[in-house]
């Protein structure tokens, strides 16, 4: 038997789903922790910024209400999403401003990017992309269920007709087959909560049939797979379609919220084992470790470019494990380091490099935090560690052929995952160092897409470096114009062991175009060793004319100093990174000069080495 929509919002509370709130009580549960402070503080900055740019000018047809990106100079399809969180700030502020604003940028929506059958599409004019009518349906019930009370009759009639409208869409056109695995599985959530608040029994029975199709999509390990195209099946190597990005930044808050709303306890447990097994990728430092996934063409350090963010799924499930609390107060954090004038930007070293920021990282995450705002429970603070603070050794992950080391102040990741997505040449594969983090810098070597690509022309930012840098440390060779690299290789093979103090990697690939090609000679192996105070690269490749690349992440205000042909230093904040070198090091600019790579948004020193048989060792020490 369903309620009417008022009891609804009375007997659904944060007790009992960890969801809902009524008008009246919509600020209980905001406590004076750091992580609900820093995210109040982070939505209104955005929020002050969302309103600055949303396009006021009842004369600019297709403009008015819009929301214009300053680094994309278009209006995002997707910026009615905002709807939500212009609400909630219109309530913590008590400014009819933001509530002037969530109905402009409704109405904008409803010319712009409406259709017939009740859906949105992704964007204006160059996009037919339907399934995106579920994130948009979301923020519209989530802006109706706590905020209906700010609106006039009128207009809160209008757009619970129009939710109608999106939720019939859903219910007729959803499958497990729609769109990547996020997609049915945020059509469960979705359903679910508009049904409810609707009282659409039917679209509710649709919600948790399609989150019980979606439960089959966990590995052994408890990572969600099925971010692949054109299918997700099983690589050569037996691995699955995994997006880390998409993975905590989407698929896994929206299961939350839909079994904190059905009350599946079941579930719960499992998404408690699977947000376990997903925090392993966390650095310590809250940034995602998503150098290896098969959508991270969109990844940021942060994140992924367009999804909401982690905050939902770990804050919302705190009480399940106290490390859940302490990562989303940790990348929230990171998110801080990254808002500058009141925007987040896509990485860390976007200001230091001159990018300007696009909108959609704030657009998105205001969703995720007004989440954690509304319906976190309170905890105070937490000593627990990530998993990535514990020095364990080595762990595998065979369904995404990768590996994962954490000794002395050493984190690294080494990858040899073999499933690409719609394109070649995307995410580090051939045994690839995909990650190198110390405890006293931060990132010194970051894989990047092996050719940056516009996969999603709307949805990433252009790269207009002539000088463009892949950022996957490795050997690569110029023959006619074909271009070879090692990180190419899908089938390249590792093996480690550990020893007393020591853990070595043993890699064997071959160089290889993006169809997997062969150059001449293209056999190389590479072998990384981590011991306590120096980090070892041994590469060797048969074809005499291959180079190996090394571009060492670093901002261009650091100074870097050539000791001699084989020595280098980089004086980073309370500590000096040395490499030193059997080969002479060359830079593929001046040593004031830094790449920059939107894969993860960071800046790096370039060297190059014109040899086939180098040795490295990168060490880092206090300043004297």
């Amino acid at each position: 038997m369903f309620t009417s929509r008022r009891e609804f919002l009375k007997i659904t509370t944060l007790g009992s789903t960890g969801l809902l709130l009524s008008p009246t009580s919509a600020w209980a549960g905001i406590y004076e922790d750091e992580l609900i402070t820093l995210s109040e503080q982070l939505l209104q900055q955005w929020g002050e910024s969302l309103l600055a740019l949303q396009v006021n000018q009842p004369q600019a047809k297709g403009l008015h209400g819009g929301i214009l990106c300053p680094a994309c100079a278009t209006i995002h399809g997707r910026c009615g999403d905002a709807i939500f969180p212009l609400l909630y700030l219109a309530s913590k502020r008590k400014e009819q401003q933001y509530v002037d604003a969530a109905i402009r940028l409704y109405n904008w929506m409803e010319h712009m990017v409406s259709t017939p059958d009740g859906a949105w599409v992704n964007e204006v004019n160059v996009s037919d992309w339907k399934g995106i009518t579920v994130f948009g349906a979301t923020s519209l019930a989530e802006a109706l269920i706590h905020f209906e009370h700010l609106l006039d009759k009128s207009t809160a009639q209008q757009w619970k007709n129009r939710l109608q409208k999106a939720g019939d869409y859903l219910y007729k056109n959803f499958t497990v087959n729609t769109g990547n695995i996020n997609y049915p599985i945020a059509g469960s959530y979705a359903l679910c909560l508009i049904g409810t608040y609707l009282q659409q029994p039917h679209f509710i029975t649709k919600g948790k049939s399609l989150a019980k199709e979606c439960l089959v999509y966990f590995t052994a390990n408890g990572l969600i797979y099925g971010e692949g195209k054109p299918v997700p099946e099983k690589s050569a190597k037996g691995c699955y379609s995994v997006d880390l990005g998409y993975n905590v930044e989407e698929s896994l808050p929206s299961f939350v919220l839909y079994a904190k709303l059905v009350k599946d306890t079941a579930l719960l447990d499992q998404l408690t084992r699977s947000l376990k097994a997903h925090l392993e990728f966390m650095l310590p430092d809250g940034a995602w470790d998503n150098s290896w996934g098969t959508r991270n063409f969109k990844w940021t350090y942060w994140g992924s470019r367009t999804s909401d963010g982690c905050q939902p799924a770990y804050a919302l499930m705190a009480g399940s494990d106290p490390a859940f609390y302490k990562a989303a107060l940790q990348n929230t954090r990171l998110l801080a380091k990254c808002t500058h004038n009141k925007l987040l930007h896509g990485g860390p070293h976007y200001v230091q490099h001159g990018v300007l920021p696009c909108v959609s990282h704030s657009l998105a995450h205001s969703k995720a935090l007004t989440t954690v705002l509304i319906q976190a429970p309170s905890i105070k603070s937490t000593t627990a560690p990530l998993p990535r603070e514990r020095i364990y050794g080595v762990k595998s992950f065979p369904e995404i052929n990768t590996w994962l080391i954490s000794t002395h102040k050493w984190r690294g990741t080494i990858t040899g995952y073999d499933q690409e997505y719609s394109m070649k040449g995307g995410h580090a594969s051939g045994g690839a160092l995909s990650m190198l983090w110390h405890e006293d810098t931060g990132p010194l070597l970051v894989a990047s897409m092996n050719r940056y690509q516009m996969v999603e022309s709307f949805n990433m930012q252009r790269d207009n470096d002539p000088l463009s840098v892949c950022f996957t440390p490795g050997f690569t060779i110029i023959a006619g114009e074909q271009l070879y690299r090692h990180t190419n290789d899908l089938k390249a093979a590792v093996d480690y062991h550990e020893s007393t103090g020591q853990i070595t990697f043993n890699t064997r690939s071959l160089l290889v175009n993006e169809n997997q090609l062969p150059a001449a000679s293209p056999e190389c192996t590479i072998s990384y060793l981590f011991e306590k105070d120096v980090f070892h690269i041994h590469a060797t490749a048969k074809n005499e004319k291959a180079v190996y690349s090394l571009p060492i992440i670093s901002t261009h205000d650091e100074p870097v100093t050539l000791l001699s042909e084989n020595k280098l230093e980089i004086r980073k904040a309370g500590s000096i990174v040395e490499i030193t070198t059997s080969a002479p090091i060359k830079t593929t600019r001046a040593l004031t000069d830094r790449a920059f790579n939107f894969v993860p948004g960071l800046e790096a020193v370039p060297l190059l080495f014109e040899t086939n048989n180098i040795d490295i060792k990168i060490s880092v020490r206090p300043h004297t």
